[in-house]
């Protein structure tokens, strides 16, 4: 898979402040605090951050540690976890996915450094920042916004598939605002979309696909939220044993049999989120480190799937796929 583009904006100039943590200050291991809706440790874009701070000289267990709280769905411990881990001492604090990943670490401090991830959320525009060239204060890192890419995603089944009138799509809290971009484009698209809400995990897809209208099961689409990552596979192979098309926004749902994938990389974005971490810990202020967006998207069509579901992808999407699974 090849690695996302992003913005090279992380020369800026060095600031020094009271938010700074400087690799010659620290006396033990550089600590990293972490709160997760649900993700864990071993999720693809956490073994991205972690290979890339091994690039950059950090290697657990010698010369960093991390402080990594799970929540398993339980978003209203985010503000006691975030405090918690500014009490035990973390030198950084990663806010992954959600805004209340920001928003609660914010809230448990002014001061030490917090290096976001964030997705379906403008910092600048929620006001967690002053701008996206200077954001001062003690928060930084990379953003971008999934609201955007669903019209375009849903633009693409489209095009893919010009009969298609009808679809389902799965949301959740975590992809509210993606659902209603959905429903105010799908006029302009020509698809009518019923849409089935899921609530926290475990979740029934099956189930959940029966919710929908019968004329509108011939095709659907996940939202995009924390919570879906980690049942990509049972998401893409929803749609093979029902044969029905479907679309997706990350390609990890393609590389396990999902039909077709539009998004950025959240490894790429990760793995940008070290390269902060590093950049605060050598001495560079939070507050003078640009916020960096994908400038680059990806569309992976997987023809072995369509083949298993009996159904063909015109010439001109296959042409504009990064890459094709055969």
């Amino acid at each position: 898979m090849r690695r996302r583009e992003f913005l090279n904006v992380l020369g800026g100039a060095l600031i020094a402040g009271p938010v700074v943590v400087r690799a010659q200050q620290l006396k033990r291991p550089l600590r990293i605090g972490i709160v997760s809706a649900v993700n864990p440790r071993t999720s693809s874009f956490w073994r991205a951050f972690d290979e890339r701070m091994r690039e950059l000289g950090y290697v657990e267990g010698e010369n960093l540690s991390f402080d990594f709280v799970n929540l398993n769905y339980q978003l209203m411990r985010y503000d006691d976890e975030s405090k918690a881990l500014v009490s035990r001492g973390v030198d950084v604090i990663i806010a992954p996915g959600l805004e209340v990943a920001l928003k609660s670490a914010m809230n448990a401090t002014k001061t030490v450094p917090i290096v976001m991830t964030a997705v379906d959320y403008d910092p600048f525009e929620r006001g967690y920042v002053t701008s996206l060239s200077r954001p001062g204060g003690n928060v930084t890192g990379v953003f971008f916004q999934q609201i955007e890419l669903t019209v375009k995603r849903l633009q693409l089944f489209k095009d893919a598939f010009p009969d298609l009138k009808t679809a389902t799509v799965f949301w959740d809290q975590g992809s509210a605002s993606q659902w209603r971009a959905a429903q105010d484009a799908q006029g302009a698209l020509g698809l009518s979309l019923a849409g089935v809400e899921l609530g926290p995990g475990p979740r029934d897809y099956e189930q959940a696909l029966m919710n929908a209208p019968a004329d509108h099961r011939q095709a659907f689409t996940p939202m995009m939220s924390p919570a879906m990552f980690p049942d990509l596979g049972r998401l893409a192979d929803l749609g093979v044993r029902h044969k029905i098309i479907s679309i997706y926004g990350l390609r990890g749902f393609a590389d396990a049999g999902g039909l077709m994938s539009y998004g950025v990389s959240i490894d790429g974005m990760f793995r940008r989120a070290a390269d902060y971490v590093d950049r605060i810990v050598k001495g560079t202020s939070p507050a003078a480190l640009p916020i960096e967006q994908p400038t680059k998207f990806e569309l992976v069509v997987n023809l072995r799937t369509a083949k298993a579901i009996g159904v063909s992808l015109p010439q001109s999407i296959l042409l504009r796929a990064d890459e094709v699974i055969e």
